[in-house]
């Protein structure tokens, strides 16, 4: 019986073990038409990947088995009209089966349904997930205006118009459209491209590019 006992508990020692990692937040977005129009978003649990989580939220088919995602809430991907659902953690693009990766807690996971044609079919980095994917890689900050630069790097826990060589960029420049956004790979890291307006509005709300691709 003691022994019986003895499993017992270190069985549901080990469960609780597992669960715990489990534990958390992440953020689920599904949008259609790169973030123009918005069908989910809001907290989900963290821990399972990235097909299971919004199959938790949504009405969800796959195909091949289970590993990609083919409709949610009847919006289904096709060859013909070349229109599918592409997914990004924490701004970067996916670049295997969602069926493959994990969702951790703070993480945002993004679904967009749109069209796509051969030169669009890849985006690499979008910037709707800012300040992500910014936070937790040395940032570099640009611009003349070193007290609009100071508010940015805050947000990214960077700093301000540096010389030696970081991973990523936000570059604020009078040069481009002011309500411009563009992100592109850079290097290993990232480049984001404001105009001077948009670059404000973000400085007063972190929250001012989400769901924009910005490429």
């Amino acid at each position: 019986m003691r022994r019986t006992l003895v499993l017992v508990l270190a069985l549901a020692l080990a469960g609780c073990g597992g669960s715990g990692r489990a534990h958390g937040t992440a953020t689920l977005w599904v949008t259609t038409d790169r973030g123009a129009h918005v069908v989910f978003s809001g907290p989900v649990p963290a821990g399972s990947d990235g097909i299971r989580t919004v199959e938790g939220k949504l009405k969800v088919t796959t195909r091949y088995g289970g590993r990609y995602l083919q409709s949610v809430n009847g919006m289904a991907g096709s060859l013909t009209q070349q229109r599918d659902w592409f997914f990004f953690v924490n701004g970067i693009e996916g670049n295997r089966s969602a069926a493959e990766v994990t969702i951790h807690p703070g993480d945002v996971l993004w679904w967009d349904y749109r069209k796509w044609t051969g030169a669009t079919m890849h985006v690499p980095v979008v910037a709707g997930a800012y300040p992500k994917p910014f936070l937790g890689q040395p940032t570099s900050v640009v611009a003349s205006d070193r007290a609009l630069a100071a508010k940015i790097a805050k947000q990214v826990h960077g700093v301000v118009n540096a010389k030696a060589t970081l991973r990523n960029f936000i570059v604020i420049s009078s040069n481009v459209p002011a309500g411009s956004v563009h992100i592109r790979p850079f290097r290993k890291g990232v480049v984001l491209e404001l105009g001077t307006a948009i670059a404000r509005q973000l400085a007063a709300d972190p929250t001012t590019l989400r769901y924009r691709y910005g490429a």
